[in-house]
Order: C-alpha cells, then structure tokens, then sequence
C-alpha cells in the first residue's frame, strides 16, 4: 500500500502503443511500465489529489487523459496518472456514491474532487484495500480542497460526505452497487453490449477490463531471440515467461530503462495481442526480398517495426497524423529499421499509391479501442454507443479503398483492438460478401482481454498477457 506521501507508480514511456485508440494524442506513458524515481521529492498527497481531480474532470467534459495527462507537471505525472486511472476504474461506484450522498449535483470541480475521494476509497485490480487509509485520504481531500477558489467553499460538503461514507460505507455500497454501471464500472451500453455478444465470457471481460494490463515484450530477432533475452532479464534481476514467437511477459513492470539494450532497439514494449497481427501476415508464407508490403493507418510503428523485424520485405507504412507519423520513424530509428513512411489517409488512394499492387496488406483499423481499456481505463468513459457504427463505417471505407492494390494471390490482414463484434466478425462477414473475389484464411478472431480467443487456438501463452483484438484475414483470387 502506498504511503500518504508516496508519488505512486508511474508509467514512463513504453514507445510503442496500440494504433488503434483513436480517441486523443498519442501518449507515451501507459501504466505499469515503470517505477517512480526513488530521489524525487516527496510529493503531499492532497497535491496529487488536486491534479488527479483535475484530469477527472477534464475526462468528464469529454478529453481523452492521452492528451491530458502530458500536461500535468512533470513531478506530478506518475502519481497523477495512477492515481487517475484506479479513479476511472471504479469512476461508476463513485458517481453511483455521489448521487446517495448529494441531493444537488455540485459544481464540476467539487463533483470532481468529490468522484476522486470515493474512488479511491475503492479497492481495486484485485487488492484487499483502498490505496490509501480512510481517513487520511478523507483529511487530505478536505486539505486540497480548502486550497483552491473554487472548492474551498464546498470544503464542509466534501468532509460530510465523506465521513458519512466511512460510516456507512456498507449499506451505501449495496444500495450503490444494484446499478451494473456502478457494479462494473462501465457504461449501460457498453455492458449491455457485451452481455449480448459474449453470453458466456461478458462478466470475466468486465472484471478483467477493470485491472492493470502486464507490461509484454517484443523481443527484436534481428538482435537477439527470446530465450536469449530472458538470460539478459535474469541477470539485470528481472523475469519473464516466453509469450509466442516473439514475446516475453514480465512478472512485474518496470521502467524502459531499466530493460537490458532497450536504447540498442533488442526489445519494444508491445503487448501479446498487437504481436500477433506479424504471425498472421506470414502464417503460410513468410514474406522475403522482393515482397512489397502495405501497414496502413500504422502509426506509432509497433506492427511496422515487427514486420521488418520478421522479414526483409519492403514496407510503405502510411498514417494520416504528421506527429504521429514521425513516432515510426523514431522507433524504427532506435531498432535499426528502415521502412517508407508518408502521410497519408490511407483511404484516399489516389494521392499516394503508385499503382504498383501490395503482396500484402496489414489493415489495423481506427475502432472503439474498447478492448485496450485494461490500459486506457478513460476509453469506457468517454465512447459513445453512436461511435461503433460511425467507426465501423470507416473500417469499411478503408477495407474497400485498399482491396484493389492487393496482387492476386496477395494476403489482406484487417486487425481492431476491439472486442465488439460491429468492428470484428460482422465487418468480416459483410466484406466477404461484397467482395467474391476474397477467400477468407485462417485467423484467431476474436482475443479477449485477458483470455485469449473466443475460440482458442493460442493455449502456451500467459493469458494475462493479451489485450481484446480481433483478426480476419483474406487472400485474393488469383496466381
């Protein structure tokens, strides 16, 4: 258990993230992947919870904590950042509580500071208890509270709901948590949804949607090889277990920094599910010199990088965001790689293909990232049910634009990280029927977070090592 004073753990960089989260900048921390520097200064709690009420209510009015997190002050930032995301994961109870202790919905920035508390009176990811004692954390809110303009008045409010929480903390709770949003601590739709789609799997989906995500590896074959690596892990102190071809899912996260030849590009931080998108390229064939491969929408480079990686192909990886764009470069930079990048909308193909068709095509589409919020807890929070179809839309413009520059023969991998099926085997299904020129290959379809596919398929793997996903692949007619 955190101290009172303690800065929390932090989430420094781990370069390489899902594509697919498409909601919000792209940013580089993601928790768990690091430890808080031991020589900081101690940081007061009520400051922490000032800046973590802050990024809470940011979230509330709709702004995703990839772009809002980056602005908080760099002492700050680790504490804040996991503090904010226990708070998004038990963010329904809190609101649920809120609403039990709080006849009149208070302003935003009390309501905030208010879904903070209650939050973090929640235990969560597994533990026993709340990250902080009762009442410390209850005397440190009314503290931060007292100290800004536009709480200090509702400061008397805070306390007495607060410790009227503390005593009642048990018939509260039961009353609180008879709504399935407070119970799973995600929107009606979104459990509705799964409740629908995944009769036998929707309450383990929920449950481990709500923990902390391991810190899985990608280990570079072109430096070294998975058992190679777990060598070097052992002897800086670390561990691991093998995952797939290429992976190595730690038993606890750590800094970049602190992995064996990180800056020498023998390892990037990419977790099991985003792996599997370079087996399903060269499950029959592997692609070698002389192949010409297409990563559309493939910004920050993760896939781009391990297709290179696995073969000596030739890559065009295009993403429509400038900034995001140069995030390939500099991670191929640091492995060694090299591929052609250009800003593109990969749809509009038009004003960049050169007519020259692709033997082979890795679509990894925009999409809800509704089975990446294990690390990007805020996503639940901020979809909207409207936006699956309005995605789903999109990956069917895409499909359709990218369908004609793949060779006859060539091989069209369509990957989401996303676990509804609107995004997964519908638009399988729907493009199979458009197309008949399309002859759908194996794939593992649908990865559930934390489980594996729906299907099986994958059994030698840590399944805490996987994030939700879903894979289709096709071939296309001809020699």
């Amino acid at each position: 258990m955190p101290t009172p004073w303690a800065c929390g753990l932090t989430a420094p960089s781990d370069k390489i993230l899902p594509r697919c989260l498409c909601i919000g900048a792209f940013f580089s921390g993601v928790e768990g992947s690091g430890m808080t520097d031991a020589s900081a200064a101690p940081v007061p709690l009520s400051r922490l919870l000032l800046a973590t009420a802050a990024c809470v209510g940011d979230v509330a009015r709709g702004q995703s904590l990839s772009e809002r997190l980056p602005q908080v002050e760099p002492r700050l930032r680790p504490g804040t950042q996991a503090l904010t995301f226990h708070v998004m994961r038990q963010w329904g109870t809190a609101r649920a509580l809120e609403r039990l202790l709080v006849s009149r919905s208070p302003s935003p920035p009390v309501r905030a500071l208010l879904h903070t508390a209650l939050a973090l009176l929640q235990s969560g990811d597994g533990a026993q208890e709340p990250p902080y004692p009762p009442h410390t954390l209850v005397s440190q809110v009314v503290e931060a509270a007292k100290t800004q303009r536009d709480t200090r008045f509702a400061a008397g409010l805070l306390n007495a709901c607060l410790r009227r929480y503390l005593r009642e903390s048990q018939a509260l709770l039961a009353q609180a948590l008879q709504h399935d949003e407070a119970r799973w601590n995600h929107p009606l739709w979104w459990v509705r949804r799964l409740q629908a789609e995944y009769p036998e799997h929707w309450q383990a989906m929920l449950q481990t949607s709500n923990r902390a995500a391991p810190m899985v590896l990608r280990v570079n074959r072109r430096r070294t090889d998975v058992q190679s690596y777990l060598a070097l892990l052992a002897e800086a102190g670390l561990s691991g277990q093998p995952w797939g071809n290429d992976g190595v899912c730690l038993q606890s996260p750590v800094r970049v920094e602190a992995l064996p030849r990180f800056a020498d590009g023998w390892c990037s931080v990419q977790d099991g599910s985003a792996q599997l998108a370079a087996d399903a390229m060269q499950q029959e064939n592997p692609f070698t010199v002389g192949h010409r491969l297409l990563d559309a929408c493939a910004a920050p480079g993760g896939k781009t990088a391990h297709l290179l990686e696995r073969s000596d192909a030739r890559v065009l990886a295009l993403d429509v965001d400038a900034q995001r764009a140069r995030r390939i470069e500099e991670n191929l930079r640091r492995l060694g790689l090299s591929a052609e990048v250009r800003v593109a909308d990969a749809a509009d193909t038009t004003a960049w293909w050169d007519g020259r068709p692709f033997d082979g095509i890795l679509l990894d589409a925009p999409c809800s990232a509704s089975g990446i919020v294990r690390r990007h807890p805020d996503v639940r929070w901020l979809r909207r049910e409207t936006d699956i179809a309005q995605l789903a839309h999109t990956q069917t413009r895409l499909l359709d634009a990218l369908w004609p520059l793949l060779a006859p023969g060539g091989l069209l991998v369509y990957a989401t990280c996303s676990v509804f099926r609107e995004e997964g085997e519908a638009q399988m299904q729907a493009f199979l029927r458009r197309h008949t020129n399309a002859r759908r290959m194996p794939a593992v379809g649908h990865v559930l977070p934390g489980m594996g596919p729906v299907d099986g398929g994958i059994n030698d793997n840590p399944p805490s090592g996987y994030d939700g996903f879903f894979y289709a692949r096709w071939q296309k007619a001809g020699n």
